[in-house]
């Protein structure tokens, strides 16, 4: 989405991006059968990923990367705030009037931004000789395919474990997509992800931070209604409106971080911020259990919140302020696309984690034969076991939930250690040019070809 444009130009794009996430919605909502709303999902996340990374690149379009710290503020807090009240908004759906309007619910939604962006949005695009990296793009994302199945389908099965011969499998298969993808980059007249821009520190780096610190705060982030609604006993609402403290969070450091950016020009404090709280909410959130006042929850998911609004839409700034113009939606929805794969072999992999620790633990607890017995995927089965027999299943996913909280420390810390090494470049002003910032001490920046 992000190169195509590049190339096209950024409105035509971006409302192409919101009728495929609209069609993705209305037929996943109309879906007759899991395989339907699986492909049909597929669909709407293809439409997804265009609203996430244009969003930003028109952002990068409009304001100067000097004024944009704040907008990028707005813009976190609206995105982090709608991620957490979005559980809200399904789970009031899925016990009222029903799952299929968590997708209905989009299609208004949708033609009002169709609306407003065609009579809101000008942006002036000028066209250049191109050719589409169908090769590029369809490498990389075999690649990532091949990693997200080997961590999804992980665990002590011989057929699918870590070291069966289909994982071993899965991956060479990505190792060796990936130097094909940049054997193509390398020749490829326009690549899906020009190698040069690897060549810059700041977008290395950031690329690197924002894969990473999707892997640990999304990856985990996924589990906490398991401990809402499986170790608490929230319902679906209340698990959404249980996460109500991560808003206060990401609201208090997005908006503040984009504004202090804004005042002062630099922002080389707030990814190291942002890992740190990160890292300190998840040590809290490790240490939540069966009988946890739910005041010590609120401020564990409180920091991580934190930790989110200081990391998220500020990366997104360091890495437009550095490329050249014409690299813009590339750049953006490159670090989009690594956080969300970052995000998605995160959830993958701490899914594995969780299993195999719930596989221990509840053969701990429970007589032999006993534990293979529960459905553990089944929500509402677990709430109506017998007492006794419930509370060793729910102590057992608190010490599994307990094991995925922290594994997700170290992450963070590899993630907080990157972003010692983002180098902070001055941030544009209107009347300094897109690709003309002032480097970061001790390193060049050469003038982008025309």
């Amino acid at each position: 989405w992000g190169k195509i444009s590049d190339l096209y130009g950024r409105r035509l794009i971006f409302q192409a991006a919101i009728v495929t996430f609209l069609v993705g919605s209305l037929l996943a909502g109309l879906a007759q059968n899991i395989d339907e709303l699986i492909i049909f999902r597929a669909v709407q996340g293809l439409g997804g990923g265009g609203l996430f990374a244009l969003a930003l690149a028109t952002i990068g379009d409009v304001i100067p990367p000097r004024e944009r710290g704040r907008y990028q503020g707005y813009f976190g807090a609206v995105f982090g705030t709608s991620s957490v009240l979005g559980p809200v908004l399904g789970g009031f759906l899925a016990d009222g009037p029903g799952w299929r309007w968590i997708f209905f619910i989009n299609v208004p939604i949708g033609l009002v931004a169709l609306v407003v962006t065609s009579a809101a949005l000008k942006l002036p695009h000028v066209r250049r000789d191109h050719s589409i990296d169908y090769l590029g793009a369809a490498t990389i994302v075999s690649a990532v395919t091949c990693v997200l199945l080997y961590t999804a389908w992980a665990g002590p099965s011989p057929t699918y474990g870590w070291g069966s011969a289909l994982g071993i499998g899965l991956l060479v298969a990505a190792g060796a997509l990936t130097a094909l993808f940049v054997l193509v980059e390398s020749r490829a007249a326009e690549p899906i992800i020009p190698l040069e821009l690897f060549g810059m520190r700041v977008f290395s780096l950031a690329i690197v931070f924002a894969f990473v610190i999707g892997v640990a705060m999304f990856g985990s982030l996924i589990f906490l209604p398991y401990y809402l609604q499986i170790v608490r006993g929230f319902s679906p609402t209340e698990s959404g409106l249980g996460l109500l403290p991560m808003v206060v969070g990401i609201f208090s450091t997005s908006i503040g971080a984009g504004q202090i950016m804004s005042r002062t020009g630099r922002y080389k404090a707030f990814p190291i911020l942002g890992a740190l709280f990160t890292a300190i909410g998840l040590l809290l959130l490790s240490r939540l259990g069966v009988d946890t006042p739910y005041w010590q929850t609120a401020v564990s998911v409180y920091v991580l919140g934190a930790g989110l609004g200081f990391t998220m839409q500020i990366i997104i700034t360091v890495v437009q302020n550095a490329v050249d113009r014409r690299h813009m939606g590339t750049s953006t929805s490159s670090v989009t696309f690594f956080r969300s794969m970052g995000g998605a072999f995160g959830t993958a992999l701490f899914g594995a984690i969780l299993s195999s620790r719930l596989t221990v633990h509840l053969g701990d607890a429970l007589p032999a034969g006993r534990a293979a017995r529960i459905d553990t995927q089944d929500m509402s089965a677990i709430s109506r076991l017998p007492d006794g027999l419930r509370q060793l299943v729910v102590g057992a996913f608190a010490d599994s939930l307990h094991d995925v909280f922290l594994w997700a420390v170290p992450v963070v810390l590899v993630a907080l250690a990157v972003s010692f090494f983002i180098p902070e470049m001055p941030l544009r002003s209107r009347d300094m040019p897109a690709g003309q910032a002032a480097a970061p001490t001790g390193e060049s920046v050469a003038a982008p070809a025309r």
